[in-house]
């Protein structure tokens, strides 16, 4: 089948620019395997990462046809069948850019760097002290073994990073490569650090509650490691053991099921100053909404009354089903 790329070229210094390449290829052929054909036969110049081909290493992660994915794992006719962008002679194109949120070095190669310190941040590895055990091994259970396997599917292709809203406008966000591995280690058997390492995750948007759950990096990881969730896992262990005065994120969460499960919905006036204000503690946060609260008033959106929501049992049922699952999950 014809087939055109387009690929988002770079070089130091310099503008991205869009190229060109028409080829003939077989439907399953995978888009690394076009980008060796294009190397070798049309553009020796072009630059791109690689290595185990069997979507094993991560190496060749890139954006294809908008999302990050593998290169080595996706192919011309899965891609021109989602995706049914064609050129002014009728061919089908597939478009070709390097990751998101990284340096752009040449061509598809992005500096890995950020993405590599920003893993270290959570420490992945277990602690010293789990590792301090004399002579013999540290044995875990086969059911102790099984709790990593997902997490542990990670292979740092860095998908997730790439697609992550969160960390496209904050920076200070740790990234959801890197809280996937970090609940995988408040999993491990072996570690003694747990609680130090929740403290840590619980710096505000630095931290776990930096994730906007968009459901990007679940939709593109190419391991199934569902990142999302992950850091979902972290949280709810951050909701468990903190109380609404510790920090600002649990409060919020805190006070949103507080305040739904009495009324069926927020209670606007409520919200802000139980969380910013928390509770009419905090004088500065009160003075930070206070403007807000008074254009609000004077523009007659703030609301006066509060009236619960249709179905508020229902709702409240729903909430506490879901709570007590959670007790159960994590006993």
């Amino acid at each position: 089948m014809q087939v055109q790329f387009q690929i988002l070229r770079q070089k130091p210094q310099q503008s991205p620019y869009l190229e060109k390449f028409d080829l003939e290829v077989e439907p399953g052929a995978t888009i690394l395997e076009c980008l060796n054909q294009i190397k070798w036969e049309q553009d020796g110049s072009l630059n791109f990462r690689k290595n185990c081909r069997n979507t094993i290493c991560g190496s060749c992660s890139m954006r294809v046809n908008g999302r990050s994915a593998l290169a080595c794992k996706e192919n011309v006719g899965s891609e021109t069948r989602l995706f049914t962008q064609v050129n002014e002679a009728g061919i089908p194109v597939v478009t070709v850019a390097p990751l998101g949120n990284l340096p752009v070095i040449k061509d598809l190669i992005v500096d890995m760097q950020p993405f590599w310190d920003d893993l270290e941040r959570v420490e992945p590895y277990v602690s010293t002290q789990g590792r301090k055990v004399p002579e013999r091994e540290f044995l875990q259970t086969p059911a102790e073994r099984e709790k990593l396997n997902q997490m542990g599917n990670c292979i740092l292709c860095g998908a997730c990073y790439s697609e992550c809203n969160a960390k496209s406008v904050n920076p200070d966000f740790v990234g959801p490569h890197a809280l996937a591995k970090a609940q995988r280690l408040l999993t491990d058997s072996r570690d003694g650090a747990t609680a130090d390492r929740l403290e840590s995750y619980n710096n505000a948007t630095a931290g776990a509650w930096g994730c906007t759950r968009c459901y990007l990096c679940n939709e593109v990881c190419p391991m199934e490691v569902a990142p999302m969730d992950q850091i979902g896992k972290i949280k709810s262990a951050l909701l468990a053991q903190k109380t609404a005065q510790d920090s600002r994120p649990v409060r919020h969460r805190k006070v949103m099921v507080d305040l739904v499960k009495a009324g069926g919905w927020v209670d606007e006036r409520k919200f802000g100053i139980y969380v910013v204000g928390n509770f009419f503690r905090d004088l500065k946060g009160i003075a930070s909404i206070l403007p807000l609260g008074l254009r609000m008033i004077s523009s007659g959106k703030f609301p006066l009354g509060f009236e619960p929501s249709a179905g508020t049992e229902e709702v409240r049922s729903l909430i506490e089903q879901v709570q007590e699952a959670e007790k159960l999950a994590n006993f």
